[in-house]
């Protein structure tokens, strides 16, 4: 096998297993005795993990002050969580929660200390000035299996409606010191969370897979990440009860996250952008209803420009692997890989983009915004016509 050359980008250090939220208290206390807590408007607060995280905070002569994201976070909440706290002397920053409060609290971290404004640094925003830092020391917990926030670098920042944007604010000194993944945590994520989440963190590993910047690094962890995906995705949205499935799919987004920072994703990511920004649409739901469609997308453009791409041979890998039929010749995997995102698309009931007001008016209006970072790693330059068919198809 041919090792291509590769970067590896920062990482956190990395605590993985059932029981682990109570190493947090310790953890923290390495960097000072006053936190900011960051977490969603959801049901932590009503958890016996909440009464657990503060107490323990507080035994360990840990202050903290709390603050809750409403939804998707956006340039200007972040701003104001800054010019609010930035001077009571915070000694570092917990994000508790899903990607949009642990990419909240990745931005805010970044700027208590700098001061300035977050449009400074977005990409394609502004004036992209370098991010200089220092930034806040930052920990990472997740409470859902999706985004992998807890392992990037980027904080993605949201502005809704017909001028929106969806872009991140990246750079290595963002990177969590610690991410804390506890799979106890996703006990109490209703389905309809499980689903969006769980099929975005197997879009994430499936589109850094065949990205074009993949290498044999990022291929094998991708590939165990989609194994643990396919033995844990439905289970868990069966029952959040399974604890196996709960393990299998908080390593499967810890691993997406991983991958996805090193060598980008695809047209999923690509189109995602443009959706959650000009509709109230989740970027979980977004990512799960496209992914099917923009799979069989890819590979009918691969065949037609390129058919010796070893992307082909990629889709066809993972198509065996999630169909659980080691056996099948290219073509057959490449139905079967298809087959398998349809169906499960259908189990985990996830919503066409019609469902957000996404109407067939509005698609050369996403097909113009959806060139960012992610479709630059698509393993084929889809041209508009074959985005208008992965958006159609789904409205």
């Amino acid at each position: 096998m041919q090792i291509t050359g590769f970067y590896l980008s920062r990482l956190p250090q990395i605590a993985f297993g059932s029981g682990v939220l109570a190493n947090l208290p310790a953890i923290a206390r390495k960097f000072g005795a006053r936190a900011l807590l960051v977490t969603g408007v959801g049901s932590l607060k009503d958890s016996v993990h909440w009464s657990r995280i503060t107490t323990g905070l507080e035994t360990e002569g840990i202050s903290w002050r709390h603050l809750a994201i409403p939804g998707e976070p956006s340039p200007r909440m972040v701003d104001d969580a800054v010019a609010n706290l930035r001077n009571e002397q915070l000694d570092l920053v917990i994000g508790i929660g899903g990607g949009s409060a642990l990419d909240a609290a990745k931005a805010i971290a970044g700027l208590l200390i700098p001061g300035n404004s977050v449009m400074d640094h977005l990409e394609g925003v502004g004036p992209e000035l370098p991010y200089i830092g220092p930034a806040t020391p930052f920990i990472a917990i997740p409470t859902t299996a999706g985004t992998g926030s807890e392992a990037t670098k980027n904080a993605v920042l949201s502005l809704q409606g017909v001028d929106g944007f969806k872009k991140s604010f990246r750079d290595d000194k963002l990177v969590a010191e610690y991410a804390l993944i506890d799979p106890d945590l996703l006990t109490s994520c209703p389905p309809a969370v499980v689903a969006a989440n769980g099929m975005d963190a197997l879009t994430q590993l499936l589109e850094s897979y065949v990205s074009s910047r993949a290498a044999p690094f990022t291929d094998s962890l991708a590939w165990g990440g989609m194994k643990a995906a396919r033995d844990g995705l439905l289970a868990l949205h069966a029952n959040t009860g399974n604890a196996t499935a709960r393990e299998q799919m908080a390593y499967a987004a810890l691993i997406s996250g991983i991958t996805l920072a090193q060598v980008g994703l695809g047209s999923v990511h690509g189109l995602a952008a443009p959706l959650g920004a000009f509709f109230p649409i989740p970027h979980g739901v977004a990512c799960g209803t496209l992914v099917a469609t923009a799979t069989r997308i890819n590979i009918e453009a691969l065949r037609a420009r390129d058919p010796h791409h070893p992307a082909l041979e990629k889709y066809a890998l993972v198509g065996r692997l999630l169909s659980k039929q080691g056996h099948l010749n290219r073509e057959a995997a490449h139905t079967a890989l298809i087959d398998t995102l349809e169906t499960w698309t259908h189990a985990l009931e996830l919503p066409t983009l019609a469902r957000y007001g996404v109407t067939h008016a509005d698609i050369p209006r996403i097909v113009a915004n959806s060139r960012g970072s992610s479709m630059k790693t698509n393993p084929v330059l889809l041209d508009d016509d074959e985005i208008v068919a992965i958006l159609s198809a789904r409205i």
